[in-house]
């Protein structure tokens, strides 16, 4: 059974590569609605962990040149967001809090990578990563049409490659109360402060990296729905104990999960069927909706009925507490 187990997690998101950055998110998202809501702020570092604030006297403002109405060259402040020179702090703290840690632990079940719900009731969260990327854009309808069809809710974690190719997709998945929006990072990379590679993908390479991993989507989500993701699930789901530690002060918590429902897509549709088939009380199944020319619909579609006759219901991520390993 170990060797199964090792040997299908080594399939795990296997389709999912990274490919170009997605700098064009928020040109291709720019029509996007934002639903009744009021944002959620950045995440920032505990109270306890809050860097020192500078004396506002402690250097002065840069200026930029600029023209008056009147049309005469004027010196004004340059103006940089509040939020923007705060964030700048944190990350700076944070790289300087980590930069002698060197990690020791690596793979998908790290100490504070949350994997289960935490619960004895007979409820199932079904999860779906949307990966992006050349081969990794594709919109798995079957799939979603089936949940909707069956008001099965269900958490989808978006990667903002997806969102930028699937702009009209993605404001309709959001819209719909049905769906739980959560962060699958900005590139797609494994979570790692050394480049640490995972399945062939190489992982980000320094603290700041991950940080912008995480944040950078998490922004463009907020911006585009109102409501700031709580749950981050890296490219691989891969981390290193360092960069699961820099996720936790930036607020986020990380959504492993304890079934592993079509291996990256890979599995045809009686090996997904068999493998959430056997999710028990308080599983978290991780499959994919970006692939609709592989089995993983018809797989989900012949599981849930059998899951529902078994007692079995299903939940989003956030109306639930997690656990660990």
């Amino acid at each position: 059974m170990c060797l199964l187990f090792f040997m299908s997690a080594m399939l795990a998101l296997a389709g999912c590569g990274v490919e170009q950055r997605a700098e064009d998110v928020e040109t291709a998202v720019a029509t996007a609605s934002v639903p009744a809501g009021t944002a959620t702020p950045t995440p920032t570092l505990a109270p306890s962990a809050a860097p020192p604030v500078s004396s506002p006297t402690a250097s002065p403002e840069p200026t930029t040149s600029s023209y008056s109405t009147s049309g005469s060259l004027t010196n004004e402040p340059a103006k940089e967001p509040e939020s923007v020179r705060a964030f700048a702090t944190v990350e700076q703290s944070l790289i300087a809090r980590y930069a002698s840690v060197v990690p020791t632990k690596w793979g998908e079940r790290v100490p504070g990578v949350k994997t289960r719900l935490h619960t004895k009731d007979q409820v199932i969260a079904l999860t779906f990563d949307a990966c992006g990327g050349k081969e990794g854009s594709g919109y798995d309808e079957k799939l979603i049409k089936y949940l909707i069809q069956e008001q099965i809710p269900a958490t989808l974690f978006i990667n903002a490659r997806w969102m930028a190719a699937n702009p009209s997709i993605f404001r309709a998945l959001a819209s719909n109360p049905l769906f739980e929006i959560e962060n699958h990072g900005t590139e797609h990379r494994p979570l790692s402060v050394t480049g640490k590679l995972a399945y062939g993908i190489a992982g980000t390479k320094n603290i700041k990296e991950v940080i912008h991993e995480m944040k950078d989507n998490a922004d463009q989500i907020e911006k585009l729905t109102g409501k700031r993701p709580l749950f981050f699930r890296s490219g691989t789901a891969f981390y290193d104990e360092v960069a699961v530690s820099v996720a936790h002060d930036l607020g986020f918590d990380l959504a492993g999960y304890s079934v592993l429902g079509d291996a990256g897509a890979t599995y045809n549709a009686e090996q997904v069927y068999n493998a959430i088939s056997k999710a028990t009380n308080g599983s978290i199944v991780l499959a994919h909706m970006n692939h609709p020319e592989k089995d993983t619909a018809e797989g989900v579609i012949k599981a849930i009925p059998q899951l529902r006759k078994l007692g079995f219901r299903f939940v989003q991520l956030a109306s639930m507490d997690l656990t660990g390993p």
